[in-house]
């Protein structure tokens, strides 16, 4: 006789499957598509490399779409967990890859993925996820740093660079919208998509501006980070690459699109800004790598913050391939390609893990308590427990 309690037991097991499934996971598929877009906008031309890109392409709009899914049955079966989420100011800004999920896949559908869709469908495709992960990454913009200010109980020494991933998301909008542009009709249309992404890029801008010296001042002050967090030091690369990628879009789109004083000026941005910004990067990346070195020595293991070595260094691919078109200079090619190269080689080691960490359940399983450095000044977050 078959009763009421029996298609909710058939459900629970798969429910029960993405309990931890945090949204911290949409880093994979960001991952995946910005190698996608890098090599497709590399100045060297591979036999088979542009096919290789459009196919990684196609496997991060398949993981954006198994995770969608399985984000949903986890909102579904797990909201308690899902809220928790939200109140904790370690994961809560997590959100902020959802956005950025859905806008890098639907770029990488205009920049490499038409070579399989065609045309027409790539452009809808991008409008979709375009205008999805724009308000989204609006959305988080805002509610993030507002239940870190109201519900979250929150101390300047749990400040990492996790805090800037909601702040980031409309700059890759910014980046990524002005690839639209030539599809909207001309005038008014295509120069309010482009003006809007300048102003996405200026809301971002800001934001990291303020948030990323608290990043540093606890940095500096308040110890190592506990060992799993330590590379996410990488998320501070994403504003800088993305927003010097940004900046070269805009000049490169401007051209009949804002009035001649004002394409001139997006050109002359795209360098004055684009240089310095990325220097800094340089610097940062060293700073970066030298803290996940030492961590590594100290027993840091996979984690999911793994996957902070491959979008954010994406983006500085784009942006040195960026200025190497506005300052015609070889050596933004050559950082281009060796960007590219330890971002593909970061990508396949967070590829390999992962797909181990899935297979023996690990990564699904409660998070434990993750090691942290030897230090005597240990600052912790809530999301210490980063599997």
């Amino acid at each position: 006789m078959v009763t009421a309690a029996q298609p909710v037991t058939r459900v629970l097991p798969r429910a029960t499957a993405v309990r931890h499934l945090g949204p911290n996971w949409y880093a994979a598929v960001m991952g995946t598509a910005i190698v996608a877009t890098a090599g497709a906008g590399l100045p060297v031309h591979l036999p088979g490399l542009r096919t290789a890109c459009a196919a990684v392409w196609a496997l991060s709009l398949g993981l954006l779409l198994v995770l969608l899914a399985a984000r949903a049955l986890h909102w579904t079966h797990h909201g308690d967990q899902a809220r928790a989420h939200l109140l904790d100011p370690g994961t809560a800004p997590f959100y902020g890859c959802l956005a950025m999920a859905l806008l890098a896949v639907g770029g990488g559908a205009l920049t490499v993925g038409r070579d399989w869709t065609g045309l027409r469908a790539a452009v809808a495709l991008d409008a979709v996820l375009f205008t999805a992960g724009t308000v989204v990454g609006l959305a988080a913009a805002v509610a993030v740093p507002y239940l870190m200010a109201v519900r979250q109980e929150v101390t300047a020494g749990q400040a990492s660079p996790v805090w800037l991933l909601p702040l980031v998301a409309p700059m890759v909008s910014a980046a990524l919208g002005p690839l639209l542009v030539p599809h909207l009709p001309p005038g008014q249309p295509r120069e309010t998509l482009l003006l809007g992404c300048l102003a996405l890029f200026g809301l971002s801008l800001l934001a990291t501006l303020v948030t990323l010296p608290l990043v540093f001042a606890r940095l500096i002050t308040g110890g190592l980070l506990p060992l799993a967090l330590t590379p996410t030091l990488f998320l501070v690369l994403g504003p800088l690459g993305q927003s010097t990628t940004a900046v070269g879009k805009f000049a490169d789109f401007a051209p009949g699109v804002v009035p001649a004083p004002y394409e001139g000026g997006l050109r002359v941005l795209a360098v004055l800004y684009g240089v310095p910004v990325m220097g800094f990067a340089l610097l940062w990346l060293v700073f970066a790598g030298a803290q996940v070195l030492r961590a590594r020595r100290n027993g840091m293991r996979f984690a999911m913050t793994w996957w902070a070595f491959t979008f954010p260094v994406g983006t500085c691919v784009t942006g040195a391939e960026t200025l190497a078109r506005h300052t015609g200079l070889v050596v933004y090619d050559w950082l281009a390609v060796g960007l590219f190269a330890g971002l593909v080689t970061a990508w396949a080691v967070a590829s390999v893990h992962t797909a181990r960490g899935l297979l023996s359940g690990e990564l699904l399983a409660a998070p434990r308590p993750a090691p942290v450095a030897p230090v005597s000044v240990r600052a912790r977050t809530r999301s210490d427990a980063v599997r």
